[in-house]
Protein backbone atom coordinates (compact mmCIF):
# COMPACT_ATOMS: atom_id res chain seq x y z
CA UNK A 1 0.00 0.00 0.00
CA UNK A 2 1.33 3.30 -0.77
CA UNK A 3 0.65 6.15 1.60
CA UNK A 4 1.20 10.20 1.37
CA UNK A 5 0.81 12.14 4.99
CA UNK A 6 -0.54 16.01 5.02
CA UNK A 7 1.46 16.99 7.82
CA UNK A 8 1.15 19.98 10.21
CA UNK A 9 -1.70 21.62 9.23
CA UNK A 10 -5.05 22.43 10.72
CA UNK A 11 -7.69 20.07 9.48
CA UNK A 12 -11.72 21.09 8.97
CA UNK A 13 -13.76 17.95 10.45
CA UNK A 14 -17.55 17.35 9.53
CA UNK A 15 -18.44 18.50 12.69
CA UNK A 16 -16.79 21.68 12.37
CA UNK A 17 -13.72 21.37 14.35
CA UNK A 18 -10.65 22.37 13.61
CA UNK A 19 -7.73 20.99 15.10
CA UNK A 20 -3.89 20.80 14.31
CA UNK A 21 -3.62 16.93 12.88
CA UNK A 22 -2.04 15.06 10.21
CA UNK A 23 -3.97 12.95 7.22
CA UNK A 24 -3.06 10.25 6.61
CA UNK A 25 -4.03 8.25 3.08
CA UNK A 26 -3.99 5.16 1.13
CA UNK A 27 -2.71 6.57 -2.95
CA UNK A 28 -3.74 3.37 -4.13
CA UNK A 29 -7.21 3.16 -2.95
CA UNK A 30 -8.00 7.03 -2.99
CA UNK A 31 -8.83 6.82 0.76
CA UNK A 32 -8.34 8.63 3.92
CA UNK A 33 -7.01 6.46 6.24
CA UNK A 34 -6.49 8.00 9.64
CA UNK A 35 -6.73 11.53 10.88
CA UNK A 36 -4.47 12.19 14.22
CA UNK A 37 -1.40 12.60 15.47
CA UNK A 38 2.01 11.92 14.47
CA UNK A 39 0.81 10.17 10.43
CA UNK A 40 3.97 9.18 8.79
CA UNK A 41 3.43 7.94 5.05
CA UNK A 42 6.07 6.87 2.24
CA UNK A 43 4.98 10.88 0.31
CA UNK A 44 4.74 14.10 2.99
CA UNK A 45 3.10 17.58 1.91
CA UNK A 46 3.40 19.98 4.20
CA UNK A 47 0.77 21.75 5.71
CA UNK A 48 2.44 24.01 8.18
CA UNK A 49 0.46 27.28 8.65
CA UNK A 50 -2.07 25.76 6.28
CA UNK A 51 -5.70 25.10 7.07
CA UNK A 52 -6.59 21.25 5.38
CA UNK A 53 -10.24 21.45 4.23
CA UNK A 54 -12.03 18.83 1.84
CA UNK A 55 -11.57 19.16 -1.61
CA UNK A 56 -14.13 22.11 -3.22
CA UNK A 57 -16.85 20.86 -5.09
CA UNK A 58 -18.84 22.72 -8.03
CA UNK A 59 -21.79 21.85 -8.24
CA UNK A 60 -22.95 23.56 -11.78
CA UNK A 61 -20.33 24.61 -14.65
CA UNK A 62 -19.94 24.44 -18.62
CA UNK A 63 -15.80 24.07 -18.29
CA UNK A 64 -14.89 24.26 -21.62
CA UNK A 65 -16.13 28.21 -21.73
CA UNK A 66 -13.41 29.63 -20.62
CA UNK A 67 -12.20 30.15 -24.51
CA UNK A 68 -15.04 32.75 -24.35
CA UNK A 69 -14.36 34.11 -20.74
CA UNK A 70 -15.03 37.95 -21.21
CA UNK A 71 -15.92 37.46 -24.69
CA UNK A 72 -19.84 39.14 -24.62
CA UNK A 73 -20.14 40.79 -21.28
CA UNK A 74 -22.70 42.90 -19.35
CA UNK A 75 -26.01 41.49 -21.45
CA UNK A 76 -29.04 40.13 -20.46
CA UNK A 77 -29.43 36.31 -20.61
CA UNK A 78 -31.28 36.07 -23.28
CA UNK A 79 -29.84 38.02 -25.72
CA UNK A 80 -26.28 36.93 -24.13
CA UNK A 81 -26.96 33.47 -25.42
CA UNK A 82 -28.99 34.18 -28.41
CA UNK A 83 -26.80 36.54 -29.58
CA UNK A 84 -23.31 35.82 -28.94
CA UNK A 85 -22.66 32.45 -26.94
CA UNK A 86 -24.62 30.18 -28.93
CA UNK A 87 -23.31 31.66 -32.31
CA UNK A 88 -19.91 31.22 -30.95
CA UNK A 89 -20.74 27.72 -30.16
CA UNK A 90 -21.79 26.73 -33.08
CA UNK A 91 -18.22 27.15 -34.29
CA UNK A 92 -16.84 25.12 -31.66
CA UNK A 93 -14.76 22.41 -32.95
CA UNK A 94 -14.16 19.10 -30.70
CA UNK A 95 -10.49 19.79 -30.04
CA UNK A 96 -11.85 23.48 -28.88
CA UNK A 97 -13.85 22.13 -26.55
CA UNK A 98 -10.88 19.75 -25.24
CA UNK A 99 -8.44 23.02 -24.74
CA UNK A 100 -11.30 24.66 -22.95
CA UNK A 101 -11.69 22.15 -20.34
CA UNK A 102 -8.36 21.53 -20.10
CA UNK A 103 -8.00 25.19 -19.09
CA UNK A 104 -11.30 24.87 -16.97
CA UNK A 105 -9.18 22.10 -15.03
CA UNK A 106 -5.97 23.79 -15.06
CA UNK A 107 -8.04 26.36 -13.00
CA UNK A 108 -10.04 24.35 -10.75
CA UNK A 109 -7.02 21.92 -9.57
CA UNK A 110 -5.64 25.90 -8.96
CA UNK A 111 -8.32 26.58 -6.99
CA UNK A 112 -8.75 23.91 -4.70
CA UNK A 113 -11.35 22.44 -6.27
CA UNK A 114 -11.58 18.56 -6.81
CA UNK A 115 -15.20 17.74 -7.66
CA UNK A 116 -17.59 19.27 -10.09
CA UNK A 117 -20.58 18.59 -12.25
CA UNK A 118 -20.44 20.19 -15.91
CA UNK A 119 -22.84 20.14 -18.99
CA UNK A 120 -21.69 20.76 -22.33
CA UNK A 121 -21.68 18.97 -25.38
CA UNK A 122 -17.97 17.14 -27.05
CA UNK A 123 -18.46 15.15 -23.81
CA UNK A 124 -15.89 12.35 -24.21
CA UNK A 125 -13.35 15.15 -25.12
CA UNK A 126 -14.08 16.36 -21.23
CA UNK A 127 -14.16 13.09 -20.59
CA UNK A 128 -10.10 12.43 -21.40
CA UNK A 129 -9.24 15.72 -19.96
CA UNK A 130 -10.91 15.10 -16.33
CA UNK A 131 -8.90 11.48 -16.87
CA UNK A 132 -5.87 13.20 -17.59
CA UNK A 133 -6.15 15.81 -14.76
CA UNK A 134 -7.14 13.69 -12.36
CA UNK A 135 -10.54 15.26 -10.67
CA UNK A 136 -13.96 13.60 -10.03
CA UNK A 137 -16.73 14.82 -12.05
CA UNK A 138 -20.63 14.54 -12.53
CA UNK A 139 -20.77 14.86 -16.84
CA UNK A 140 -23.61 15.08 -19.12
CA UNK A 141 -24.54 16.22 -22.40
CA UNK A 142 -26.73 18.99 -22.72
CA UNK A 143 -30.04 18.78 -24.65
CA UNK A 144 -31.63 21.60 -27.29
CA UNK A 145 -34.44 21.22 -29.14
CA UNK A 146 -35.80 24.51 -30.13
CA UNK A 147 -35.24 25.07 -33.34
CA UNK A 148 -34.36 21.71 -34.15
CA UNK A 149 -36.21 19.51 -36.07
CA UNK A 150 -37.37 16.06 -35.02
CA UNK A 151 -34.46 14.38 -36.81
CA UNK A 152 -31.96 16.94 -34.90
CA UNK A 153 -33.71 16.79 -31.55
CA UNK A 154 -33.92 13.12 -31.47
CA UNK A 155 -30.68 12.67 -32.03
CA UNK A 156 -29.37 15.03 -29.74
CA UNK A 157 -31.75 13.45 -27.13
CA UNK A 158 -30.29 9.83 -28.23
CA UNK A 159 -26.16 11.02 -27.43
CA UNK A 160 -27.04 12.86 -24.00
CA UNK A 161 -28.53 9.24 -23.23
CA UNK A 162 -26.12 7.12 -24.82
CA UNK A 163 -22.98 9.05 -23.20
CA UNK A 164 -24.69 8.43 -19.76
CA UNK A 165 -24.91 5.15 -20.22
CA UNK A 166 -21.51 4.60 -21.86
CA UNK A 167 -19.40 6.91 -19.57
CA UNK A 168 -20.59 6.19 -15.87
CA UNK A 169 -17.75 5.12 -14.10
CA UNK A 170 -15.09 6.02 -16.38
CA UNK A 171 -11.72 7.36 -15.07
CA UNK A 172 -11.79 4.38 -12.24
CA UNK A 173 -14.63 5.94 -11.03
CA UNK A 174 -13.70 9.53 -10.96
CA UNK A 175 -16.65 10.48 -13.30
CA UNK A 176 -20.73 9.69 -13.16
CA UNK A 177 -22.89 10.61 -15.46
CA UNK A 178 -26.42 12.37 -15.72
CA UNK A 179 -29.15 12.80 -18.68
CA UNK A 180 -29.00 16.55 -18.83
CA UNK A 181 -31.91 18.53 -21.11
CA UNK A 182 -30.56 21.69 -21.06
CA UNK A 183 -33.67 23.72 -19.86
CA UNK A 184 -37.76 23.18 -19.20
CA UNK A 185 -37.93 26.00 -21.60
CA UNK A 186 -35.15 24.86 -24.26
CA UNK A 187 -36.33 21.10 -24.70
CA UNK A 188 -39.99 20.72 -25.70
CA UNK A 189 -42.49 18.70 -23.80
CA UNK A 190 -42.71 15.71 -26.16
CA UNK A 191 -39.66 15.00 -25.88
CA UNK A 192 -38.92 15.56 -22.30
CA UNK A 193 -42.35 13.31 -21.91
CA UNK A 194 -40.45 10.99 -24.35
CA UNK A 195 -36.53 10.43 -22.61
CA UNK A 196 -37.04 11.13 -18.77
CA UNK A 197 -38.82 7.54 -18.55
CA UNK A 198 -35.49 6.44 -20.67
CA UNK A 199 -33.14 8.05 -18.24
CA UNK A 200 -35.04 6.52 -15.61
CA UNK A 201 -35.29 2.86 -16.84
CA UNK A 202 -31.35 3.41 -17.25
CA UNK A 203 -31.15 4.41 -13.76
CA UNK A 204 -29.34 7.90 -14.57
CA UNK A 205 -30.54 11.15 -12.51
CA UNK A 206 -31.06 14.34 -14.48
CA UNK A 207 -29.38 18.17 -14.19
CA UNK A 208 -31.08 21.04 -15.95
CA UNK A 209 -31.53 24.73 -15.96
CA UNK A 210 -34.49 25.89 -13.53
CA UNK A 211 -36.56 29.07 -12.90
CA UNK A 212 -33.31 30.96 -13.82
CA UNK A 213 -34.45 34.16 -14.84
CA UNK A 214 -38.52 35.44 -15.20
CA UNK A 215 -38.02 34.80 -18.90
CA UNK A 216 -38.02 31.24 -18.03
CA UNK A 217 -40.94 30.79 -15.54
CA UNK A 218 -43.98 33.14 -17.52
CA UNK A 219 -43.59 30.95 -20.79
CA UNK A 220 -44.19 27.59 -18.78
CA UNK A 221 -46.76 29.37 -16.63
CA UNK A 222 -48.62 30.57 -19.62
CA UNK A 223 -48.47 27.55 -21.74
CA UNK A 224 -48.97 24.66 -18.57
CA UNK A 225 -51.05 26.35 -16.43
CA UNK A 226 -48.39 25.40 -13.13
CA UNK A 227 -45.03 27.04 -12.15
CA UNK A 228 -41.72 25.26 -13.69
CA UNK A 229 -41.26 23.22 -11.15
CA UNK A 230 -44.77 22.06 -10.85
CA UNK A 231 -44.38 21.01 -14.58
CA UNK A 232 -40.88 19.48 -13.69
CA UNK A 233 -42.72 17.07 -11.08
CA UNK A 234 -45.51 16.03 -13.85
CA UNK A 235 -43.05 15.01 -16.23
CA UNK A 236 -40.83 13.05 -13.40
CA UNK A 237 -38.23 14.92 -13.66
CA UNK A 238 -37.80 16.01 -9.65
CA UNK A 239 -36.87 12.91 -7.84
CA UNK A 240 -33.82 12.50 -5.02
CA UNK A 241 -31.12 12.25 -7.43
CA UNK A 242 -31.69 14.94 -9.60
CA UNK A 243 -30.31 18.43 -9.53
CA UNK A 244 -31.23 21.89 -11.15
CA UNK A 245 -29.08 24.76 -11.48
CA UNK A 246 -30.03 28.32 -10.24
CA UNK A 247 -33.59 27.97 -8.91
CA UNK A 248 -33.68 32.26 -8.56
CA UNK A 249 -37.72 32.51 -9.17
CA UNK A 250 -38.66 29.72 -7.55
CA UNK A 251 -42.04 30.14 -4.85
CA UNK A 252 -43.27 28.52 -1.52
CA UNK A 253 -44.59 26.11 -3.59
CA UNK A 254 -41.79 25.16 -5.66
CA UNK A 255 -39.48 24.83 -2.81
CA UNK A 256 -41.78 22.63 -0.91
CA UNK A 257 -41.69 20.34 -4.15
CA UNK A 258 -37.93 20.45 -4.04
CA UNK A 259 -37.83 19.56 -0.44
CA UNK A 260 -40.34 16.92 -0.63
CA UNK A 261 -38.49 15.13 -3.58
CA UNK A 262 -35.14 15.57 -2.20
CA UNK A 263 -33.88 17.35 -4.91
CA UNK A 264 -30.91 19.17 -4.98
CA UNK A 265 -30.25 22.99 -6.27
CA UNK A 266 -26.72 24.26 -7.34
CA UNK A 267 -26.59 28.36 -6.56
CA UNK A 268 -25.06 30.18 -9.12
CA UNK A 269 -24.73 33.31 -7.54
CA UNK A 270 -21.79 35.10 -9.37
CA UNK A 271 -23.45 34.34 -12.77
CA UNK A 272 -26.98 35.21 -11.20
CA UNK A 273 -25.64 38.85 -10.20
CA UNK A 274 -23.68 39.24 -13.59
CA UNK A 275 -26.77 38.90 -16.04
CA UNK A 276 -29.01 40.37 -13.35
CA UNK A 277 -31.21 36.98 -12.96
CA UNK A 278 -31.98 38.06 -9.85
CA UNK A 279 -31.36 36.63 -6.04
CA UNK A 280 -32.21 33.44 -5.31
CA UNK A 281 -34.40 32.43 -2.01
CA UNK A 282 -31.51 30.67 -0.96
CA UNK A 283 -31.98 31.03 3.09
CA UNK A 284 -35.97 29.92 2.52
CA UNK A 285 -34.89 27.07 0.45
CA UNK A 286 -32.41 25.72 3.30
CA UNK A 287 -35.08 26.39 5.85
CA UNK A 288 -37.21 24.13 3.98
CA UNK A 289 -35.06 21.24 3.96
CA UNK A 290 -33.69 22.05 0.12
CA UNK A 291 -30.19 20.58 -0.24
CA UNK A 292 -27.96 23.38 -1.82
CA UNK A 293 -24.79 23.75 -3.38
CA UNK A 294 -22.81 25.64 -5.12
CA UNK A 295 -21.71 26.27 -9.00
CA UNK A 296 -19.97 28.83 -10.96
CA UNK A 297 -21.62 28.40 -14.06
CA UNK A 298 -19.69 28.80 -17.43
CA UNK A 299 -16.32 31.33 -17.03
CA UNK A 300 -18.54 33.14 -19.70
CA UNK A 301 -20.73 34.30 -17.22
CA UNK A 302 -18.60 34.49 -14.45
CA UNK A 303 -16.04 35.25 -15.33
CA UNK A 304 -13.76 32.81 -13.43
CA UNK A 305 -13.65 29.16 -11.82
CA UNK A 306 -13.13 29.62 -7.92
CA UNK A 307 -15.27 28.36 -5.86
CA UNK A 308 -14.10 30.71 -3.02
CA UNK A 309 -14.95 33.13 -4.63
CA UNK A 310 -18.84 31.90 -5.06
CA UNK A 311 -18.57 31.30 -1.94
CA UNK A 312 -18.13 34.76 -0.27
CA UNK A 313 -20.80 35.66 -2.93
CA UNK A 314 -23.22 33.44 -2.24
CA UNK A 315 -22.80 34.36 1.46
CA UNK A 316 -23.19 38.33 0.42
CA UNK A 317 -25.91 38.05 -1.59
CA UNK A 318 -27.56 35.34 0.71
CA UNK A 319 -27.57 37.71 3.33
CA UNK A 320 -28.97 40.86 1.28
CA UNK A 321 -31.76 38.58 -0.53
CA UNK A 322 -32.91 37.72 2.98
CA UNK A 323 -32.71 41.32 4.16
CA UNK A 324 -31.07 39.49 7.59
CA UNK A 325 -27.55 39.95 7.95
CA UNK A 326 -27.28 36.11 9.98
CA UNK A 327 -28.35 34.95 7.01
CA UNK A 328 -26.39 31.95 5.22
CA UNK A 329 -23.62 31.98 7.88
CA UNK A 330 -19.63 30.98 7.03
CA UNK A 331 -20.40 27.65 8.79
CA UNK A 332 -22.96 26.63 6.45
CA UNK A 333 -20.86 28.46 3.25
CA UNK A 334 -18.43 25.87 4.68
CA UNK A 335 -21.11 23.07 4.33
CA UNK A 336 -21.83 24.17 0.55
CA UNK A 337 -17.83 24.46 -0.99
CA UNK A 338 -17.76 20.91 0.39
CA UNK A 339 -20.31 18.12 0.95
CA UNK A 340 -23.40 19.59 0.58
CA UNK A 341 -22.77 20.30 -3.55
CA UNK A 342 -21.26 16.60 -3.11
CA UNK A 343 -24.47 15.38 -2.05
CA UNK A 344 -26.60 17.57 -4.13
CA UNK A 345 -24.73 16.36 -7.55
CA UNK A 346 -24.37 12.51 -6.09
CA UNK A 347 -20.55 12.91 -5.62
CA UNK A 348 -19.43 10.35 -2.19
CA UNK A 349 -16.21 13.32 -1.63
CA UNK A 350 -16.72 16.38 0.89
CA UNK A 351 -15.92 15.21 3.78
CA UNK A 352 -12.22 14.78 5.85
CA UNK A 353 -13.32 11.34 7.83
CA UNK A 354 -11.82 7.67 8.08
CA UNK A 355 -12.75 5.89 4.83
CA UNK A 356 -13.71 8.64 2.92
CA UNK A 357 -12.46 9.35 -0.34
CA UNK A 358 -9.21 11.12 -0.10
CA UNK A 359 -10.19 14.65 -1.93
CA UNK A 360 -8.55 18.00 -0.09
CA UNK A 361 -7.60 21.29 -0.29
CA UNK A 362 -4.51 22.99 1.75
CA UNK A 363 -5.13 26.73 2.06
CA UNK A 364 -1.87 28.61 3.36
CA UNK A 365 -2.97 31.12 6.17
CA UNK A 366 0.24 33.02 6.27
CA UNK A 367 -1.24 35.94 4.06
CA UNK A 368 -1.92 39.67 4.99
CA UNK A 369 -5.59 38.91 4.16
CA UNK A 370 -5.65 35.82 6.90
CA UNK A 371 -4.21 37.49 9.31
CA UNK A 372 -5.36 37.53 12.25
CA UNK A 373 -7.07 33.86 12.72
CA UNK A 374 -9.88 34.46 15.00
CA UNK A 375 -12.05 32.47 12.99
CA UNK A 376 -10.49 30.02 10.52
CA UNK A 377 -14.82 28.82 9.15
CA UNK A 378 -15.03 32.96 9.10
CA UNK A 379 -12.13 33.06 6.83
CA UNK A 380 -12.73 30.30 4.21
CA UNK A 381 -16.50 32.26 3.32
CA UNK A 382 -15.29 35.38 3.65
CA UNK A 383 -11.20 36.01 2.96
CA UNK A 384 -9.63 32.79 0.99
CA UNK A 385 -8.70 33.73 -2.25
CA UNK A 386 -7.93 31.12 -5.16
CA UNK A 387 -4.08 31.77 -5.09
CA UNK A 388 -3.93 31.06 -1.40
CA UNK A 389 -4.78 27.55 -2.11
CA UNK A 390 -1.16 25.44 -2.01
CA UNK A 391 -1.83 21.80 -2.50
CA UNK A 392 -4.95 20.27 -4.09
CA UNK A 393 -5.57 16.24 -4.06
CA UNK A 394 -7.96 14.28 -5.50
CA UNK A 395 -8.67 10.28 -5.44
CA UNK A 396 -5.37 10.00 -3.28
CA UNK A 397 -3.49 11.47 -5.96
CA UNK A 398 -1.50 14.59 -5.59
CA UNK A 399 -2.70 17.27 -8.39
CA UNK A 400 -1.24 19.98 -7.30
CA UNK A 401 2.13 20.79 -4.96
CA UNK A 402 3.18 24.15 -4.01
CA UNK A 403 1.05 25.68 -6.70
CA UNK A 404 2.76 23.40 -9.30
CA UNK A 405 0.09 21.17 -11.59
CA UNK A 406 1.27 17.79 -11.66
CA UNK A 407 -1.17 16.20 -13.92
CA UNK A 408 -1.53 18.83 -17.18
CA UNK A 409 1.03 21.08 -18.63
CA UNK A 410 -0.31 24.48 -17.13
CA UNK A 411 1.93 26.42 -19.48
CA UNK A 412 1.24 24.79 -22.90
CA UNK A 413 -2.57 24.20 -21.70
CA UNK A 414 -2.51 28.38 -21.54
CA UNK A 415 -0.27 28.58 -24.58
CA UNK A 416 -3.51 26.43 -26.70
CA UNK A 417 -6.32 27.74 -25.06
CA UNK A 418 -5.22 31.23 -26.03
CA UNK A 419 -4.77 30.52 -29.54
CA UNK A 420 -7.87 28.36 -30.00
CA UNK A 421 -10.08 31.10 -28.25
CA UNK A 422 -8.80 33.91 -30.96
CA UNK A 423 -9.23 31.64 -33.82
CA UNK A 424 -13.04 30.92 -32.63
CA UNK A 425 -13.91 34.19 -32.31
CA UNK A 426 -12.33 34.95 -35.77
CA UNK A 427 -15.02 32.23 -37.00
CA UNK A 428 -17.89 33.26 -34.95
CA UNK A 429 -17.71 36.89 -36.05
CA UNK A 430 -16.72 36.55 -40.08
Amino acid sequence: MATLSITGGRVLLPDGTIPRADVLIDRDDGEILEIGDDLAGEDVLDASGSLVTPGFVNGHSHVAMTLLRGYADDKPLESWLREDIWPAEGELTAEDVRVGAELGLVEMIKSGTTGFADMYFEMPEIVDAVDRAGLRGRLGHGVVTVAKDDAGAHEDLETSLAFAREYDGAANGRISTAFMPHSLTTVDREYLAEYVPKAREAGVPLHYHANETADEVTPIVESEGVRPLAYAAELGMLESQDFVAHGVHVDESEIGLLAEAGTGVIHCPASNMKLASGMAPVQRMLDAGVTVGLGTDGAASNNDLSMLDEARDAAMIGKLAAEDASAIPAERIAEMLTHRTADAIGLESGRLEEGAPADLAVIDLEEPHLTPVHDLVSHLAYAAAASDVRHTICDGQVLMRDREVLTLEEDAVLERASEAAESLVARAEE
